[in-house]
């Protein structure tokens, strides 16, 4: 597999099609990949599975996706925070559906998609509004309940810098979903603030190899902050 360099964020998203599920990297404002989701509120997808820690922050990135009405569900950790007003209406108003997941299971769920894992048992959540409807097993004398893996359609992520081959770095807790989004998606695109040639990104700094990122973009980094934000 080769990975792709596109010219511009649009032609990075192009081909998202209606009723995809959508991997979004970021824990709050950190990590997310916001040219890449500007780019596929122009691209113009909708009913999309948004599949993201959080449920979007003040009016942009994921918030702004939620926005423009092409969310058809939220799977996340924490969705209502106190920027997540766009979530919060929509939520309130039946126009987007919820499920909530505990953020290690999540993880774990994603990873277990990009590892091949049918299935695992967890003991998060055993007892709780969140294991109903699921199935329970005991397994040396404690309780577990059997999740299933999360895979996407396509995979948007924030690094910090590439090769021209896709390997990836990231920055600090920026790093955050991006990692195993990336083994679990069918498409992944990455957007990086810089790209370089083979060689320069040191092997052993490599998070993320290039045989995961079909597509690589280069778009300039956003600092904004929680307040900054609404």
């Amino acid at each position: 597999m080769t990975t792709t360099i596109a010219a511009t964020t649009d032609e990075a998203v192009a081909g998202v099609e209606d009723g995809s599920t959508v991997l979004v990297g970021g824990f709050g404002l950190a990590g997310m990949p916001f040219d890449l989701i500007d780019a596929l509120i122009r691209q113009g997808a909708g009913d999309l599975t948004v599949v993201s820690n959080n449920a979007g922050n003040g009016d942009v990135g994921l918030a702004a996706l939620l926005k423009a009405g092409r969310v058809r569900k939220v799977i996340c950790s924490f969705p209502r925070q106190s920027d997540s007003y766009v979530f919060d209406e929509l939520y309130r108003a039946g126009r987007v559906e919820l499920e909530v997941v505990p953020q290690g299971t999540l993880a774990e769920r994603i990873r277990a998609g990009g590892a091949g894992i049918g299935a695992f048992y967890s003991p998060v959540g055993v007892g709780t509004p969140l294991a109903e409807g699921k199935e329970t097993r005991e397994i040396d004398g404690r309780c577990y309940v059997l999740e299933y893996p999360v895979r996407g359609d396509v995979a948007l992520i924030s690094a910090h810098r590439a090769d021209t081959l896709g390997n990836l770095v990231y920055r600090k807790t920026a790093r955050n979903f991006g990692p195993v989004m990336a083994t679990a998606a069918a498409t992944v695109v990455a957007q990086v603030t810089e790209i370089v040639a083979p060689g320069q990104i040191d092997p052993e700094a490599v998070v993320t190899p290039g045989i995961y990122v079909d597509r690589l973009v280069r778009a300039e980094a956003r600092r904004l902050t929680v307040e900054g934000a609404r």
